[in-house]
C-alpha cells in the first residue's frame, strides 16, 4: 500500500504513475488480479487510463459505459495501440504507412522498440440500462461520503470493546514519537519549514517506511525534501506537538510490532471529518481544534463546509465514530 494523499490525481499524474508501478512491483501473479480504475475517463483521464493499461497489459478490460453519453470509445486493443497516452506515444500506423514504409516498419516505434505490435487482451463492454448512471456529480458526492465512513471506521480501531460510551480523541492516549524517530513530508504542496508543525498538528498521516535511514542533524523535526514513494503501513491523527520535548503524540490503531517499522510520517489532502472535532464530548471551554473566533482573512485558512444539497432518506447516518 501507498499513500497518494489526494483524492485526485490531476495536480501529480506522474508521480500517480509510479505509485501504480510500485504497487503493481509487489503482485506475484500467483492468484489474478483486479484492478480498479478511477472514474476519471475525461481529457488527461483518458490518457491517463490509457497509460495504466500499457503499463499493466491486463487480460480482460471490462468498459461499463455511461447511459446518454456516446463521448468516450470504446477501449479496444487497436484503440489503445493508436491512441497517444498521457506520457506514451501511440503507434501511428496509417500516418506511417502514407509515407511509404513497409508493414513491418511500420510498427516500429519512434524509440527504437522492435516489438510494437498492438496489446492482446479480451473487451467485455457494459452498456447499463437505467438512466443517471455514472453522473458525475453525485458519484463525486457519494465518494466523499463513503471516504469519511472509510476513516470513521478506521478509527473505531480506537475504540476500547469493554467501554460503552465512545471516547473522545482526547481521551485517548497517544503515542509518544521523538521527532528524530521518523521523517515529515507534506505531499500535496509547499509548505515553509517554520510552519511545518502547525500543518502536522491535528493532521490525518500514512505511517510510512522508507528505506534510508533517518539521520538528524539538529534537535527539530527531519524534513524530506521530496515525496518518496514507499510503503504505507496504516494511518493515524498527530494529536499534538510537544516542541519542548521534541514528541509528536500520535493516534492509530497500527499494532506496535508494524509500528516499529515506521519511520516517514505522510501529511496529503485527506482531511479528519468534521465530526470527528466537533463532536467531542466532556470538552469544558473550547473544544480542542476548533474554533469560532479566527480572522478567515488569513490565507490558507476557511471555514468548515456543511453540505446543504443532501436530502435525508430514511437510512440517515450519524456521524461518529463508534
Amino acid at each position: 500500500m501507498v499513500y497518494y494523499g489526494q483524492t485526485s490525481c490531476e495536480q501529480d499524474t506522474e508521480r500517480y504513475l509510479d505509485v501504480v508501478k510500485y504497487v503493481f512491483s509487489a503482485y506475484k501473479k500467483e492468484v489474478p488480479l483486479v484492478i480498479n480504475t478511477m472514474g476519471w475517463v475525461k481529457g488527461e483521464g483518458l490518457l491517463l487510463l490509457i497509460d495504466v493499461i500499457r503499463l499493466l497489459s491486463p487480460s480482460h478490460i471490462v468498459q461499463m459505459d455511461v447511459y446518454d453519453w456516446k463521448a468516450m470509445a470504446p477501449l479496444t486493443p487497436e484503440y489503445v495501440h493508436l491512441t497517444p497516452g498521457l506520457y506514451t506515444r501511440g503507434k501511428q500506423q496509417s500516418k506511417r504507412k502514407q509515407l511509404g514504409m513497409s508493414a513491418v516498419e511500420s510498427w516500429k516505434s519512434s524509440d527504437g522498440e522492435g516489438d510494437a505490435s498492438a496489446p492482446e487482451y479480451k473487451l467485455l463492454y457494459v452498456h447499463p440500462e437505467f438512466p443517471r448512471a455514472g453522473a458525475a456529480g453525485e458519484a463525486r458526492v457519494h465518494s466523499g461520503i463513503l471516504r469519511d465512513m472509510a476513516i470513521l471506521g478506521y478509527l473505531g480501531q480506537l475504540q476500547y470493546p469493554d467501554v460503552g460510551a465512545v471516547l473522545p480523541l482526547h481521551g485517548l492516549v497517544p503515542y509518544q514519537v521523538p521527532f528524530s524517530a521518523v521523517a515529515v513530508r507534506v505531499i500535496h504542496t509547499d509548505v515553509a519549514p517554520t510552519n511545518i508543525m502547525y500543518a502536522v498538528n491535528a493532521s490525518w498521516v500514512g505511517l510510512c517506511r522508507i528505506p534510508d535511514e533517518i539521520r538528524c542533524q539538529s534537535e527539530g523535526p527531519v524534513l524530506l525534501t521530496q515525496t518518496p514513494v514507499c510503503d504505507c503501513l496504516g494511518f493515524g491523527i498527530v494529536r499534538g506537538v510537544n516542541m519542548e520535548k521534541k514528541l509528536y503524540h500520535i493516534l492509530t490503531p497500527v499494532p506496535p510490532e508494524n509500528l516499529r517499522q515506521v519511520n516517514c510520517l505522510l501529511l496529503g489532502n485527506i482531511s479528519i471529518p468534521n465530526c470527528v472535532l466537533v463532536g467531542q464530548q466532556g470538552v469544558e471551554g473550547e473544544i480542542p481544534y476548533v474554533t469560532s473566533d479566527y480572522n478567515y482573512s488569513i490565507l490558507g485558512s476557511g471555514k468548515l463546509r456543511k453540505k446543504k444539497h443532501f436530502k435525508r432518506r430514511e437510512y440517515t447516518f450519524e456521524c461518529d465514530y463508534t
